[in-house]
């Protein structure tokens, strides 16, 4: 049986979280690899580390997904007497490829902070920040009946029709068309200086703007009609779902220090631990989450009104001003805990989205995640809050 490429699965990976959703100054999509190389496994990690590509090899990975850019910022060359260029020597050396989805998974829904909030176990989610919704455009052409479903399929698989969790949507209506060529033409249908009249079916479906000329090529080149007519509006943007964080409830109010000891439980463990800023008797029942750093939404969690703010690497000066103006309790936890949730849900996604385009062909990848905990802190020692001056200072791990 033939396997599936790198390039097969970029594509449905692709497409649950779009390399357009990233933001500018991100590094996202493919670092390095050959698309048409065969992949029966795949490693999701959160960083591309050494001991991650380590362990991708040792487990035959053709494809390590991970969350962290490797190459993150500009550079020249990748020479293996430099620590990311020796990383991306021995991938390609192993014979696996590197794939990273950053801040379009951020962003995605669901995406990595649904995957943080489900963790946590919070309901009626919504974005914390909504990011601004993707422009989308309608294309409206006119066929022959007989053709009209050629041409929907090849318009789908340029990029239009899809619709949340459904691809291949059109609508279609008949009429009837009329045209009349003039000398030069070379209808497919009719004669030259002669009205024609055709029973047609006008066929819609909605496009990222982004995939415009990629749709107008298909539609040009899958229409029977030598000069096919059609339409490509733009339209008016509505609020999405898509965005930074997530906003949402507890299925039971608890207090501060109860939900921080619930979160230490159900996050993955790391050295770094959790903690909290606030009174720890405050009643919790609101509750937003970011997955990793989250000072850039403290202000967010300000307006959302939420009771207390999870994120990871939150910063003295930043979370001591936020908590002295009142703003909700902060929990703060190790950046890796945070986003390692995200995995098994990107692996899901994944494995479901190659059996659907591939048939039983994409139920023979293999998906698996690294349990790896590559969060830089290796070591906790605990200290008392109130320690004796008279008494020399002691610590307990």
């Amino acid at each position: 049986m033939n396997a599936l490429t790198v390039g097969d699965v970029v594509a449905a990976f692709d497409a649950l979280y779009p390399p357009e959703w990233a933001e500018e100054w991100d590094a996202v999509g493919l670092v390095c690899g050959d698309p048409a190389e065969p992949v029966r496994r795949v490693r999701f990690a959160v960083d591309p580390v050494a001991a991650t590509v380590d362990e991708a090899l040792e487990t035959r990975a053709d494809l390590l997904i991970t969350h962290h850019p490797l190459l993150l910022r500009g550079v020249h060359g990748v020479p293996a007497t430099d620590h990311k260029g020796r990383l991306v020597h021995r991938l390609i050396r192993g014979g696996a490829a590197l794939l990273v989805a950053h801040t379009n998974a951020d962003v995605a829904n669901p995406g990595v902070s649904d995957a943080l909030a489900d963790r946590v176990g919070l309901r009626e989610t919504v974005p914390l920040r909504t990011a601004d919704p993707e422009p989308l455009d309608k294309v409206v052409t006119f066929v022959p009946h007989s053709d009209a479903d050629r041409v929907v399929d090849a318009l789908a698989a340029a990029g239009a029709g899809a619709i949340g969790d459904y691809t291949r949507c059109a609508w279609t209506t008949t009429g009837t068309g009329t045209f009349r060529p003039e000398d030069g033409a070379t209808p497919a249908i009719g004669s030259v200086d002669r009205i024609e009249v055709v029973g047609e079916t006008r066929v819609e479906l909605v496009l990222p703007r982004h995939r415009r000329a990629a749709v107008v090529a298909a539609l040009r080149s899958a229409h029977p009609y030598e000069e096919p007519a059609f339409d490509v509006f733009e339209l008016a943007p509505l609020p999405g779902n898509r965005g930074i964080g997530r906003v949402g409830v507890l299925a039971e109010p608890m207090t501060l220090a109860a939900f921080t000891a619930h979160v230490a439980r159900v996050l993955p463990a790391s050295a770094a631990g959790v903690r909290a800023a606030g009174d720890p008797d405050r009643p919790i029942r609101t509750v937003a989450v970011q997955g990793g750093a989250g000072d850039g939404q403290l202000g967010d969690a300000v307006r959302a009104g939420v009771d207390v703010f999870l994120a990871a690497d939150l910063r003295h000066h930043p979370a001591s001003e936020h908590t002295e103006r009142g703003g909700p309790a902060l929990v703060d936890a190790s950046h890796w805990s945070t986003e390692r949730p995200w995995l098994d849900d990107a692996a899901r996604r994944l494995g479901a989205a190659l059996r659907v385009r591939h048939g039983e062909l994409g139920a023979t990848v293999d998906l698996s995640v690294s349990d790896l905990i590559t969060d830089p802190w290796t070591l906790h020692a605990g200290q008392p809050l109130h320690l004796d001056p008279d008494k020399e200072a002691s610590t307990t791990p």
